[in-house]
């Protein structure tokens, strides 16, 4: 039995700890001032290097990797150049509560002491501009120093742990490979717990509170999933007397299978109505791990008070005006359900027109597609434990119809909302559940943003089912305002050549699709085989959007989202 090495060096320290919390993939690019730091991470057994093609892309797909395995992603880029091409990516993790550990390669401790004039620096000697500039997206960061390395290195990757944010490490040079004690390592990284006393004190809280209801709705948001608490959602969800609404960020969190599912609410976008009405007219809401964005609430036009409602976040929670510190949202959606199996409520009953669909499509098989058309052919197609991303646009308003079978999840970013996201994003998901079929749809316009990461997915043997829906530009701006403005086209791309122009010799199923028929028979052929990466040019009218979309534009041009859809 081989003793462990009394020290090992910054970088393996680091690595070490990422493979403990779930890391298993570190993603980003090579440069200068990361090569020592790469050299010394990469000595460690069990983490896998993914070399992305730009370090956005790095830091999406590190985003997306977070979200599928509920643990922390790592993204290593070079100092000043790197890091901020990555600073996109970072803030979509703060705004959507997603654990990245952003890792930045830096000058030698002496050239940054002595304000050395360093390529990739601003040249005026100071060399704390970028890591000041990460502190307005992660939640902490530290630049390291030899001497205290390790211990800063655990109080950053704690935060991470504890806040579901992304975080910043900057790692000069000659820190890198600098040698620290092991013997921190032989004690796991764990989250403070939840404060027992303040638990105690919010479950009597909340047994007062229900002390007077008949009923409960619960409205569960993103950071139920970002917790790791879908299996004490689904505990709540299982006893009489509740139903359970989701946000759009957290579609099929609870399987919409599920007798007490009331489906997606979006506001008085929300598709039905006895989903909108459970809502906004409890009689006692839940909100659960939420964040109340224009997006989620379908611009604001909720019909419920958040301060009359009970809220339980992160690392807080509220009943009737009074605020619960230190008590986590994994622990408290458990002390919610103990409290709702001893007050017994009376069964509800059933829920009637909330499940989401999408209508039959008008056109006949051989017709132009349409997206309704789209959305229905999909519907009857998804994979039981897919993983569905749609990217903003279409692609999020049509995937909101759907209803997901047995096991299957949507990756979206409601709030971030930045186009081009889920591209990259697929080589996280492909990387972090290789068992399940990750299916993307994309628009045109976002898929040119990012579309260079096709040759990583490819070229490492990935097999996701890419949909790109050409519409000729941005359709969802075009819904917004000045539909015919020349902004809002893009040049035309001839998508069944990208598999031979990213990855030459892999053999990938491609289609060009015109009509629901074809559309059919390329989603057959592409699902029905999981060896094979698929690429499909779906077309689609310029004007054409899905219903929720359209309601949306209607609400905008209206100036609000309040009446009730027809």
């Amino acid at each position: 039995m081989s003793v462990p090495a009394p020290t090992v060096t910054v970088g393996q320290y680091l690595a070490r700890r990422l493979l403990e919390l779930g890391g298993n993939h570190l993603f980003g690019l090579p440069g200068d001032f990361n090569l020592a730091l790469l050299d010394e991470m990469l000595d460690t057994s069990g983490l896998t290097w993914v070399g992305s093609t730009n370090e956005l892309n790095a830091a999406y797909a590190a985003d997306a990797y977070a979200r599928t395995t509920r643990g922390v992603a790592a993204l290593v880029t070079t100092y000043g150049v790197g890091e901020l091409s990555a600073v996109n990516g970072i803030a979509g993790s703060f705004a959507e509560d997603v654990p990245v550990v952003q890792i930045t390669g830096m000058p030698d401790s002496g050239a940054r002491a002595r304000g050395a004039l360093l390529h990739h620096s601003l040249a005026d000697g100071d060399h704390d501009h970028f890591a000041r500039a990460y502190r307005e997206v992660t939640a902490t960061g530290v630049v390291l120093r030899a001497a205290d390395a390790a211990l800063e290195i655990d109080r950053v990757l704690r935060v991470a742990l504890e806040r579901s944010k992304p975080v910043y490490l900057g790692v000069p040079a000659d820190v890198a490979v600098a040698r620290v004690s092991s013997a921190p390592l032989r004690r796991p990284l764990r989250p403070a717990p939840s404060d027992p006393v303040a638990l105690a004190d919010l479950r009597t809280a909340l047994a007062d509170a229900l002390a007077d209801v008949g009923s409960l709705t619960v409205l569960a948001g993103t950071q139920v999933h970002r917790r790791r608490a879908e299996a004490g959602l689904a505990a709540l969800a299982d006893h009489d007397g509740l139903r359970v609404a989701s946000l759009v960020g957290a579609k099929a969190m609870l399987p919409e299978e599920h007798p007490a599912s009331l489906g997606t609410y979006q506001g008085a976008l929300t598709i039905a109505d006895e989903t909108r009405d459970a809502v906004d007219g409890a009689e006692l809401l839940v909100l659960a791990g939420t964040v109340l964005s224009d997006v989620m609430t379908g611009l604001f036009s909720h019909g419920f008070d958040p301060e009359r409602a009970v809220q339980l976040g992160v690392r807080h929670a509220v009943v009737d005006g009074v605020t619960f510190h230190d008590v986590r949202l994994e622990d408290t959606v458990g002390v919610l359900a103990d409290v709702v199996r001893e007050r017994r409520f009376a069964p509800l009953p059933p829920v009637v027109g909330a499940w989401p669909h999408v209508a039959a499509p008008a056109c006949s098989p051989d017709e132009p597609l349409t997206q309704n058309a789209l959305w229905s052919t999909v519907q009857s197609r998804v994979p039981e434990h897919a993983i569905v991303v749609a990217d903003a646009g279409t692609s999020l308003y049509g995937s909101l119809e759907l209803r997901l079978p047995a096991g299957a999840e949507l990756l979206v970013q409601p709030i971030w909302s930045s186009i081009g996201f889920t591209l990259p994003a697929v080589l996280g998901t492909c990387l972090a559940a290789p068992q399940r079929r990750s299916v993307l749809f994309i628009g045109d316009g976002a898929a040119q943003l990012t579309v260079q990461e096709i040759a990583t997915v490819l070229q490492r043997g990935l097999n996701p089912v890419v949909v790109v829906v050409d519409n000729g530009g941005y359709t969802i701006e075009r819904v917004l305002q000045s539909p015919k403005a020349v902004y809002q086209d893009v040049t035309a791309w001839d998508w069944l050549a990208a598999p031979a122009l990213f990855a030459p010799g892999r053999d990938v199923l491609t289609a060009a699709v015109r009509t629901p028929a074809e559309l059919a028979r390329a989603l057959d052929e592409a699902l029905g085989d999981p060896s094979r990466a698929a690429v499909l040019h779906v077309h689609v009218g310029a004007d054409d959007v899905p219903p929720l979309l359209a309601r949306l534009g209607d609400a905008v041009h209206a100036g609000t989202a309040g009446a009730r859809h027809p």
